[in-house]
């Protein structure tokens, strides 16, 4: 059972949000999920909740100043396929469409004295990817958008995939994530193999 310290019970989350345009809301088919593609408040939710998860369970990767920090913030853009080509082009050097950018800042050997917060970096999500893969896999555009999140967030926390078996961790804890209810006294801590 994971027991929370003092020193990583509380955390906030600044978060910086850029909701879906106009535009954009108008090509997405899912009415439900509208709402969520313009409110900052479901994500800082989910993201807080998923970062209090990460950083209160030894075994996962978690930068240790995130562990104890008490203010955590990060970016979380909602776009086209246009816009995250765009920026793949121009960051990856890939001239294509993806579903989710993660682009970190966060830096482990830079330590600032005193420092009371810790800056994670931007998710960028593609809601017209987001929309597809939701119809391929055959579930919510919601669904499909926390996952994503949820992906990005893993990549600026320090996750990568370069092998079949650390995607499939990765995949794992996202899944975990999707789940978790917020409740630290429901998960456990368990040793790998246990």
């Amino acid at each position: 059972m994971i027991e929370c310290t003092a020193s990583s019970k509380y955390l906030e989350l600044d978060l910086s949000f850029t909701g879906a345009s106009k535009k954009l809301l108008e090509e997405v088919s899912d009415e439900q999920t509208k709402n969520f593609l313009t409110k900052a408040e479901f994500w800082e939710k989910d993201l807080k909740k998923w970062i209090q998860y990460i950083r209160n369970d030894d075994l996962l990767l978690c930068p240790q100043l995130v562990r104890f920090t008490p203010l955590v913030t990060m970016g979380l853009q909602f776009t086209d396929d246009s816009t995250i080509a765009a920026l793949n082009s121009v960051w990856r050097s890939k001239e294509e469409t993806t579903d989710v950018l993660s682009f970190a800042v966060y830096d482990e050997k830079i330590s600032l004295p005193g420092s009371q917060v810790v800056e994670l970096g931007d998710i960028v999500v593609s809601v017209n990817r987001a929309e597809q893969q939701a119809k391929q896999h055959d579930h919510s555009l919601l669904h499909e958008l926390r996952w994503l999140v949820s992906h990005g967030l893993l990549h600026l926390l320090g996750w990568d995939h370069p092998t079949s078996e650390k995607l499939n961790e990765m995949l794992s804890c996202q899944e975990q994530l999707l789940c978790f209810d917020g409740n630290l006294k429901n998960t456990g801590n368990k040793k790998r193999g246990d």
